[in-house]
């Protein structure tokens, strides 16, 4: 049975998909944006974005009942390759211990001209 995950702390899906779901006690996030929830507005430079866009991951699983430290996997799609060091530097922060495993890309282009998503799988 796969249960829905929503949250207001992390932006709302703009599209026919949930924020997260969960089955089996692993849960699956879309890819989240660095939107500011309460405001609809996005930060300026990668910096800015990797942060908000990790805390709003980190939100979305605390609503699922988890958390940063059980995320076994991540896809990381950034912009601009250039990036890929400073927003290493703020994923870096946002775990402790072994890193989850990773793949990061970098695509032409995100929902809302943003420069970064990320998407995790955690356990609970």
């Amino acid at each position: 049975m796969k249960n829905v995950i929503s949250t207001d702390k992390a932006p709302a899906a703009i599209g026919p998909y949930s924020q997260a779901i969960e089955v089996n006690g692993m849960v699956y996030t879309s890819g989240i944006i660095p939107v500011v929830p309460a405001t609809g507005e996005i930060p300026e430079g990668s910096v800015a974005q990797a942060e908000q866009a990790l805390t709003n991951l980190s939100h979305l699983l605390e609503a699922a009942g988890t958390s940063m430290a059980n995320v076994v996997k991540t896809t990381v799609f950034i912009k601009e390759m250039n990036d890929f060091a400073a927003i290493n530097e703020v994923y870096a922060t946002f775990f402790e211990g072994a890193y989850p495993a990773r793949s990061c890309v970098e695509v032409a282009r995100l929902p809302k001209d943003v420069m970064l998503e990320i998407e995790a799988i955690a356990t609970k």
